[in-house]
């Protein structure tokens, strides 16, 4: 079984450590901080033996160079980290990585960035997904087009409902705030909204949420509901997704 360690990190970001007792393998989810994850590391007694990346921007990467510099250890990334690293291997929609033997699948969740991908690993139930979709809510849309976004949330709607979806940041409080204005009618969404609000309160984080949920309270993952179509517009669930998203933007 995988232990995964998250912490709080920059102003808003999650951190995650994966390690596999047997292997004593330890993979660092994005960078974030790389002071942050080496010191987290240390702290657990793990050696990071390998970096992966979800998409370029520097709250996700940034922290490689130092990272791989005090450990010497692996970078996995999609192509366009190359931006801002270098890495060791470059990997794409369909591909597989491991940490001991456990296997996750790459999946390409392009939208927020054109080659932003997820990381699934089936057998533990966990996906990483960096900025592609959140706690009720998704990442702007800063580099692809409706279309490829909503194709990449399909991809993530189907995996196993069991899954547990580990996204970067802590902002299910401002999501749900739109998500209620997006779909007031949704009864799930508002004992949701409440669960949420007492787990701030306690100061607990709000990540990672399961896909089952999501599936019924997440707007952006319900663009294809008729309800939905009916309040926001598009005769595709595309168009009614950038719909959603732009309403989000200036929400």
């Amino acid at each position: 079984m995988l232990e995964i360690h998250q912490f709080a990190c920059l102003s808003d970001n999650y951190g995650f450590l994966v390690h596999d007792p047997v292997s004593e393998e330890t993979v660092c989810i994005d960078t974030p901080d790389g002071e942050a994850y080496m010191r987290e590391a240390a702290a657990k007694g793990w050696q990071i033996t390998q970096i992966w990346n979800t998409h370029w921007h520097p709250d996700h990467a940034g922290g490689n160079a130092a990272i791989k510099a005090a450990t010497g250890c692996t970078i996995v990334a999609p192509a366009e980290v190359e931006r801002i690293s270098p890495i060791d291997r470059v990997v794409k929609h369909g591909d597989t990585v491991t940490v001991g033997e456990h296997e996750a699948a790459i999946i390409d969740v392009g939208g927020h960035t054109s080659g932003h991908i997820a990381y699934h690993l089936a057998e533990d139930e966990v996906a990483f997904v960096g900025d592609s979709v959140f706690a009720l809510g998704c990442g702007r849309m800063f580099e692809g087009d409706p279309q490829q976004f909503w194709a990449s949330l399909e991809r993530i709607r189907a995996l196993p409902s069991q899954t547990m979806l580990y996204c970067a940041h802590e902002y299910t409080q401002s999501n749900a705030k739109f998500a209620l204005h997006a779909d007031p009618d949704n009864l799930e969404l508002q004992l949701y909204v409440q669960e949420i609000g007492d787990r701030r309160a306690r100061r607990e984080p709000t990540v990672p949420t399961k896909l089952e949920r999501e599936l019924l309270t997440n707007p952006f993952l319900r663009a294809d509901r008729e309800d939905l179509r009916n309040r926001w517009g598009g005769t595709t669930a595309a168009e009614t997704f950038a719909k959603l998203r732009a309403a989000k933007d200036s929400f």
